[in-house]
Parts: C-alpha cells; sequence; structure tokens
C-alpha cells in the first residue's frame, strides 16, 4: 500500500512525498531508499496518535512548498484523483481544499503552505487536523465526485477485504459533479 501510495502522490503532480514511519521504520527504509522524490520522517512518537505523524511530516517539509497534500497510506488513491485536487486547489486558491462525495468530505486534503504551522500544531486533544477546520474565517473549498474512491478509508482487516474487491470499480477516473 506504501509503494502504491507513494507513486499516485508522485503520478498525480506532487514533486516530493514524505512518508511518515513509526513501528515498521526497519522495514520499510528499504523500500525508501534511493529515491530522491522519496523524504523518509520517522516518527518516533507514533504510538501518541496521528497528529504525531502530521507533526513529523511537516517538520521535513521543504522551505519553498506552496501545498501540502495529507493522505494516509490506508487510504489509497489513484493519481487522477490526487492530480484533480491539486488542480482546482491551484485554481481556486484556497487555503485549504478537498473531495467530497455524498455529502461528506474525504480525502486527500491540500493546504496552502501558508497553514503550515497550524499542521505543526495538530494535537490529539485538539482534534487533529480536524482543529484547523473549526476556524471560521477558513477559505475551504470542497470538490465534488461522482466516485466514493475520495472515502475509502481501509481502518481494519474486514475494510482491507471489501477494498480489495470493490477498488477496481471505485479506483477508474470518472467525471466529477
Amino acid at each position: 500500500m506504501v509503494e502504491y501510495q507513494m507513486n499516485s502522490l508522485l503520478q498525480g503532480g506532487c514533486a516530493r512525498v514524505i512518508v511518515v514511519t513509526g513501528k515498521y521504520d526497519c522495514k520499510m527504509a528499504p523500500l525508501l531508499e534511493g529515491r530522491p522524490e522519496i523524504i523518509r520522517a520517522f516518527n518516533p512518537k507514533f504510538a501518541q496518535g496521528k497528529s504525531t505523524s502530521v507533526q513529523a511530516g511537516i517538520w521535513e517539509l521543504p522551505d519553498e512548498i506552496e501545498s501540502i497534500v495529507l493522505l494516509a497510506v490506508d487510504q489509497p488513491r489513484p493519481a487522477w484523483v490526487i492530480e484533480h485536487v491539486l488542480k482546482v486547489h491551484a485554481e481556486f486558491d484556497a487555503e485549504v481544499t478537498s473531495p467530497e462525495y455524498g455529502g461528506h468530505g474525504g480525502h486527500p486534503i491540500v493546504f496552502d503552505s501558508s497553514l503550515r504551522n497550524e499542521l505543526a500544531s495538530v494535537t490529539e486533544e485538539g482534534e487533529g487536523v480536524r482543529a484547523i477546520f473549526k476556524n471560521p474565517d477558513l477559505d475551504h473549498h470542497r470538490v465534488k465526485f461522482d466516485s466514493a474512491i475520495v472515502r475509502l478509508d481501509i481502518n481494519t482487516p474486514a475494510a482491507y477485504e471489501d477494498a480489495l474487491s470493490s477498488y477496481a470499480l471505485l479506483a477508474p477516473q470518472k467525471h466529477d459533479e
């Protein structure tokens, strides 16, 4: 899944991909070596929650970046989804751009680099990245999709089995609404 996600992000328009590792850092290292477009960020606090991984990744970002794409490895996305969300983000010049399907938000979420400090400050107690969305002045643009692929989240073995059977149906590019 890591290899798929890295390739999708690169093919979708990301110049660099930061892979945040934790418990399986030693096993992941060989997969990430020798790829200048991949930055490995070890998170020693991985057991404390997802927000620590967001923080670890943010600290590895190159200074010159304009947009930050946030996507967990258990949310596999085809390159066309990433490319479309990035394109819309650039067109609308929003602070945050995210996909939507059926009235619900999805991933990847694209943040303007001006929100780097907010992302570096997320905590589990503060609801992680959701805290950023509580700012009433946030310029958030939603991109409507007609594919549930933007909502796919593989958090359990059962969800993984479901994804194996449904991903091929969800992943092909469809026209957005």
